[in-house]
Order: C-alpha cells, then sequence, then structure tokens
C-alpha cells in the first residue's frame, strides 16, 4: 500500500470523527510535533557541545569567519 493511499485512509478516517476528537487529534498532533522538536533540538545541543569541547568549532568574528571561508575554498 502506498503511502499516499494510507494517507488518505487516515484523512477518511478523520472525517469519520465528531468535530470535539478532531479537535483533540489535533491538539495531540500538535503536542507530539512540539516535543519531536524539542528533542531535534537537544540533540542538536549536544552535537555542538561535543564538537566544542573538542575544538570542531569555528569561534571568531565577521571578519575572522569571512577570512577563513575565503581561505577554505581559494585552495
Amino acid at each position: 500500500m502506498s503511502q499516499t493511499t494510507q494517507f488518505n485512509e487516515i484523512l477518511e478516517m478523520i472525517d469519520c470523527l465528531s468535530p470535539d476528537e478532531q479537535e483533540d487529534l489535533v491538539n495531540i498532533v500538535r503536542q507530539r510535533r512540539v516535543e519531536q522538536r524539542r528533542d531535534e533540538i537537544a540533540t542538536n545541543i549536544t552535537k555542538a557541545q561535543q564538537d566544542y569541547k573538542q575544538g570542531n568549532l569555528f569561534r571568531g568574528g565577521v571578519e575572522e569567519v569571512i577570512t577563513e571561508l575565503n581561505d577554505c575554498f581559494s585552495v
């Protein structure tokens, strides 16, 4: 079964729900997305902290960043 078919079936099932149930579903999906995004942000923070501790991050002002980028692309 294709994803499009599954998605359409889900939409049809949602149409069978009462307005209150549909609203509850919207709230549940929205909250789950918020939690997923929060987890993604936490993962990114952990990775950034590891990169910082390992010295894998470039730190500097705008001019230093531009110089570093120019050096990288002039090879």
